[in-house]
């Protein structure tokens, strides 16, 4: 009786945390329709390093006949508790990486998913949790299908406004440098910072020309094992000449843009910051600007300070 209880504890601790930390990698519960259609393809499940996914079914799964091929090594033992299947990795899949996963309901019935890693793609995200509807017809799928089709509206709404917002000429100029293609843009580099940090060593080169400045930065993650991701970054007016620098709360500007959504152990990735020269003037008069980023887990990576004398009108 305590080793269950202790086994039931422990898998609470688990997913309480498995939540806290997907968080920050932005989790997905979703809602997928499977019909008896012999040629349609197993459906994909996306999942993430140290994260709990969970498969939710309308009936218990049968424990001795659930299984996924290929699993040692690279994910905790398939388990099933009730009408839940759990899928641990333990650590970050390669995007070729696929194993097959066979669910077996209590009445027989068996259900093949391709486990992989998270897309590129919005909807890609790694799931926090997928609902299996076996029959598209019942009332809750009718229910689901009705809140997946308000959800999509409101995602195409948002993405429409977002690409209206950045169909810009900084927009532009921001991902043409996170491309390597500075020689296509008319900046060109004026200062480098260099800041070395745990987990991350970043490279930023100042750029500019006729009214806009920008920031380059190079992040390379050094850390071993966690995947760097920016969680803010921030424009700041500074006084010229003030020592140290005084910062003002007025809102300012700029493109942001960047290479890849999440830099993994080992590698690199380019973010830009574009602003044009109309940003180095506040309500208190010309100002300098001061760019800061804020890696995933809060804490700021890098500032760089933007003189409003580099820029050409």
């Amino acid at each position: 009786m305590w080793k269950l209880l202790l086994q039931r504890s422990t898998l609470l601790l688990v997913l309480v945390a498995s939540v806290a930390v997907a968080k920050n990698r932005e989790p997905n519960a979703r809602n997928v329709y499977l019909r008896d259609n012999p040629k349609d393809e197993a459906e994909r499940v996306y999942v993430t390093g140290q994260v709990v996914t969970v498969l939710r079914f309308p009936q218990p799964c049968d424990p001795e006949r659930t299984k996924m091929l290929g699993w040692e090594g690279r994910f905790e033992p398939v388990e099933c508790a009730g009408k839940s299947v759990l899928i641990v990795p333990l650590q970050n899949l390669e995007p070729e990486d696929r194993f097959l996963l066979l669910v077996t309901l209590a009445d027989g019935k068996e259900l093949p998913f391709t486990v992989t890693a998270n897309g590129e793609r919005e909807w890609e995200r790694p799931d926090q949790q997928v609902n299996v509807f076996l029959d598209p017809e019942t009332r809750e799928a009718l229910q689901a299908q009705l809140k997946d089709s308000r959800t999509r509206e409101q995602f195409l709404e948002e993405a429409n406004r977002r690409h209206w917002k950045e169909d810009t000429v900084d927009h532009a100029l921001a991902k043409l440098l996170t491309k390597g293609s500075l020689k296509l843009t008319p900046l060109r580099p004026r200062k480098h910072w260099y800041f070395k940090n745990k987990g991350a060593t970043i490279e930023a080169t100042v750029l500019t020309g006729k009214a806009k400045a920008a920031v380059l930065f190079r992040v390379t993650n050094s850390d071993p094992t966690t995947p760097w991701s920016l969680a803010d970054a921030r424009l700041l007016t500074t006084r010229p000449g003030e020592k140290p620098p005084l910062l003002f709360s007025e809102a300012k500007p700029f493109a942001l843009e960047s290479n890849r959504a999440e830099i993994p152990p080992g590698s690199s990735g380019f973010l830009a910051v574009v602003v044009d020269s109309s940003a180095f003037t506040s309500q208190e008069g010309p100002c300098d600007l001061t760019v800061e980023l804020y890696r995933h887990d809060g804490l700021m990576e890098a500032h760089v300070l933007l003189d409003r004398q580099l820029v050409r009108e």
